[in-house]
């Protein structure tokens, strides 16, 4: 399947495709993730991984008048045909940093740059589930937030500490595997979304 999603893409504009990592934390291996995955990604579709640690705290006062750093931050996600999100687990969800952030690229009503976007996610953790409970609360944030999120496969890296190398590079031949198909079925729905779109 992605070889024939890829010769369709090879006939029309580059994909462009958004990431980001819900966490702050220099040494993340969420941000690891991020960054392995731009490593798989096909060579015609493009990868831009974005910072979510200079967007200020929501404030609905400032919705109408957002800080910069927000305005930019949905600028890209508008002009972006899909987005890969790579969420920690904190206390049984997600981090607050990519809650704020979802709330700001959501906002004011009539402004929702996630609107219709074809959405995949990943999640690493030390732990035994590796952020599988986050994941499904971000599901549905994001199902409410009209987005189209690709369910399969599950991409859950647990005892994250073990697959990483020293130089914070994803050893883990297995999830890689897991990784390829997410992005395979992110590809060809944002390829299906942008056609229609089209007519």
């Amino acid at each position: 399947m992605l070889k024939n999603t890829l010769n369709f893409m090879s006939e029309s504009e580059p994909l462009f495709i958004v990431g980001f990592a819900g966490s702050l934390r220099k040494e993340s291996y969420n941000k690891m993730l991020l960054h392995a995955v731009s490593e798989l990604m096909p060579k015609n579709v493009r990868l831009e991984i974005l910072d979510l640690g200079e967007i200020p705290l929501f404030n609905q006062d400032l919705e109408y008048n957002m800080p910069e750093a927000v305005r930019k931050f949905k600028e890209k996600i508008k002009r972006a045909d899909a987005l890969l999100i790579v969420t920690p687990e904190y206390n049984s969800s997600i981090p607050g940093v990519l809650k704020n952030a979802l709330d700001w690229a959501s906002r004011p009503p009539g402004d929702n740059s996630l609107d219709g976007k074809p959405v995949a996610i990943m999640s690493a953790s030390l732990g035994m589930l590796g952020g599988a409970r986050a994941q499904t609360h971000l599901r549905q944030i994001l199902s409410s937030l009209n987005t189209y999120v690709v369910n399969k496969p599950e991409v859950i890296v647990n005892f994250a500490n073990e697959k990483f190398d020293a130089d914070g590079r994803f050893k883990d031949e297995r999830g890689k595997i897991f990784i390829r198909q997410l992005l395979e079925n992110l590809i060809e729905l944002a390829e299906m979304l942008r056609s229609n779109n089209k007519f």
